[in-house]
């Protein structure tokens, strides 16, 4: 698994990087766990564009994944890795001992024929295996983690990632986030045991306009490129840099200004995530 450089044939195009595509071993999706997704391009119902840089994009169909692993106490086997057109991660095709079917995030140690399960009572801490956070030895890493109980995951479920278990106390749970924020939670919420796989999609190059367009994402003008009357940052006399600072179109402070207020869920927060130049310190 990893990142495969290609070098198309005409020289004007940059260095080129796709995914090699190694763990996959299922090409075609299970049609039963397939949804329609109908695309807006961003707009709403008037058809006034609601969200910029939206439409056009490949033909996608929709996966649909168990966030919330509440099968339990059934073993699954590991009948597949899939690609998944709308997630970065991977996922694994399970074959329940039922018969029944469903997809879940695959972690990075997860294989084909291999036996996992989910329970609400203390089981193996391995790759795929799905408990309370409470039932989890301290140190384990962790992925699809829910935020309240019953709702499913909703953290940790981008390709790569993983949430470290740091301490237990009373109800709650002490987990170290990707972004090293060190954040509460129930201890009664369920998670996924493991790192997700498909680490190298971060050092993925796209390369050319062409690939961008194909995930549905349009072109994005500068707002210096623009009039005042267009962009706040918009106007002067040509390469306009200094003077007033970096602005939304709509004329909120960008680059650094704190827009997270949320009191029902900060007081989770233990120690934020790094900022600014330390960010990328481990």
């Amino acid at each position: 698994m990893g990142i495969r450089k290609y070098r198309p044939t005409t020289p004007s195009l940059r260095q080129m990087t796709v995914s090699d595509f190694a763990e996959i071993t299922k090409s075609e999706p299970e049609r039963t766990l397939l949804a329609k997704v109908k695309r807006t391009g961003g707009r709403n119902n008037r058809g006034a564009i609601m969200v910029r840089h939206k439409g056009g994009g490949h033909a996608r169909r929709y996966r649909l994944v168990d966030f919330k692993r509440t099968k339990f106490d059934v073993p699954a086997r590991v009948a597949a890795i899939e690609y998944d057109p709308y997630r970065s991660a991977r996922i694994a095709l399970l074959h329940y001992a039922d018969g029944e079917k469903g997809y879940i995030l695959a972690p990075a140690q997860l294989r084909v024929d291999a036996t996992i399960m989910s329970a609400a009572k203390a089981i193996d801490p391995l790759p795929g295996n799905a408990m309370p956070l409470k039932d989890i030895p301290l140190g384990t890493v962790v992925h699809n983690i829910e935020l309240r109980p019953g709702k499913g995951g909703q953290i940790v479920r981008s390709a790569g990632s993983g949430a470290q278990l740091m301490a237990k106390e009373g109800k709650y749970v002490t987990l170290r986030l990707p972004s090293t924020e060190m954040r509460r939670v129930l201890a009664s919420c369920m998670a996924t045991v493991g790192q997700l796989g498909n680490e190298q999609h971060e050092n993925i190059v796209w390369g050319k306009a062409g690939r961008t367009r194909w995930r549905g994402i349009r072109p994005t003008v500068r707002g210096a490129a623009m009039n005042p009357v267009d962009h706040n940052n918009g106007g002067g006399e040509g390469r306009a840099k200094g003077g007033k600072p970096p602005r939304t179109p709509w004329g909120k402070m960008a680059r650094g200004l704190r827009t997270r207020n949320n009191k029902r869920t900060d007081k989770f927060v233990v120690t934020p995530r790094r900022r600014g130049r330390q960010s990328g310190q481990k």
